[in-house]
């Protein structure tokens, strides 16, 4: 779906200030009210738009570890592992991927005790032949929309707001 520099202003407007209203944006972007709930609406209908939801920190709702677990499973598994990896809730994400893996998971641990756990609970599912796991040590680029946007749009992305999160 292409969008244009209206329908991307919108949506910038949305992750930079997601908790403001229809007629908030519509003021700040000199654009009618209708017009705004009118796009938000259609790039919700066409899945541009995923959610509402907000961003919670695992981190600080007590799970500070963060690990990517590669996993390689045996064939024909994937479906009944996936419906079985989606009881853990401390998986937080997961992809099918290509490589030597074939799925990716995000975890979220308490701790490293914690963390072997949940790989242990991971190896306890059907299907699995092996893991590989990365702790993340410090997220270096945060998830950035805004820069996508940017492109999108057509707008070089600004130096002074190169190194600011834009969710």
């Amino acid at each position: 779906m292409a969008l244009d520099q209206i329908d991307c202003a919108i949506l910038g407007e949305l992750l930079q200030r997601p908790r403001a209203g229809v007629r908030d944006y519509a003021r700040t972007l000199g654009l009618a009210r209708g017009t705004v709930q009118a796009r938000l609406d259609r790039l919700t209908a066409q899945g541009v738009i995923g959610d509402y939801a907000p961003q919670l920190s695992h981190a600080a709702l007590g799970f500070p570890v963060l690990a990517f677990v590669h996993i390689q499973l045996q064939q024909g598994s994937l479906g009944s592992f996936t419906r079985d990896l989606a009881t853990l809730a401390q998986v937080v994400e997961a992809h099918s991927v290509t490589g030597d893996a074939d799925v990716l998971c995000r975890v979220v641990a308490r701790d490293n005790r914690d963390l072997e756990a949940v790989i242990q609970a991971i190896l306890d599912l059907g299907g699995v032949v092996r893991t590989r796991t990365e702790i993340s040590l410090t997220e270096r680029v945060p998830r950035r929309d805004g820069t996508l946007l940017e492109e999108l749009a057509g707008v070089a992305p600004s130096s002074s707001r190169a190194g600011a999160p834009t969710r």
